[in-house]
């Protein structure tokens, strides 16, 4: 059984297991900070830099991110200090320059009170999250997309920015985006992530499509069963 340690979050003393990070505890205790990276699925990546927050520990005061900083005894948490307001303003406007349409990052910015951006609307959609990134290496196992460059032209990509060859067109990307900047649809038998198209596996009983081929392929190939294993919906086997 984990350690417990003794801490305070806005004036509240909160006990929480050893390992904890601040975020998790502040959820834990009701205690409210905005975050866009972080999911209990995922390592913790501290990406966005929503969730930071003041500390006290040794007479040091400092601003981290609260969901790669593990409680501590002692330790005591500001979430809502004049320095922190200031960091997360700028970050949300750093985010709105990229995406000032989807209804979480508006959401956030009118919580924080910034009704625009300063800098320069790009519209790229994509925040940098790295969430699609992280469960498709860290979930589903596979690894098919990455980082590419840095700084200003950082973005999201496959491999030589071509079609995704280790994709099995699972999803899972899509339906983690906070943002819901990756299009996913089903016609015709047919998978469209963005703009690559992957076959449906039609069920040999019932003739409904109902899985890409490609993950079918790769449950077979992970598994050790045949593929013939995986022709059947969940419905008919």
């Amino acid at each position: 059984m984990a350690e417990m340690v003794t801490l305070t979050i806005d004036g509240r003393e909160i006990i929480a297991p050893q390992g904890t990070t601040i975020l998790e505890a502040a959820k834990d205790a009701n205690i409210y900070i905005p975050n866009l990276c972080t999911n209990e699925e995922l390592t913790p990546y501290g990406s966005c830099r929503l969730c930071m927050v003041e500390i006290t520990q040794n007479g040091r005061t400092r601003i981290v991110a609260s969901c790669i900083y593990e409680v501590a005894e002692g330790l005591e948490v500001k979430t809502n200090t004049e320095r922190v307001l200031n960091v997360r303003k700028l970050v949300i406007e750093l985010l709105l320059a990229r995406n000032n349409e989807h209804p979480a990052l508006r959401k956030i910015a009118d919580e924080l009170g910034v009704k625009d951006t300063r800098f320069p609307v790009e519209q790229k959609g994509c925040i940098l999250c790295g969430q699609c990134v992280r469960t498709c290496r860290e979930v589903v196992g596979v690894a098919a997309i990455g980082f590419s460059g840095r700084g200003i032209n950082r973005k999201i990509a496959a491999p030589f920015m071509d079609f995704p060859p280790d994709c099995i067109a699972c999803g899972s990307c899509a339906y983690v985006c906070p943002v819901g900047f990756i299009p996913m649809k089903e016609e015709n038998g047919v998978r469209t992530i963005i703009r690559f198209d992957f076959p449906m596996q039609q069920c040999k009983t019932c003739g409904k499509y109902f899985a890409p081929k490609k993950q079918l392929e790769y449950f077979s190939k992970t598994t050790g069963l045949p593929l013939e294993h995986f022709e059947k919906c969940i419905d008919c086997r």
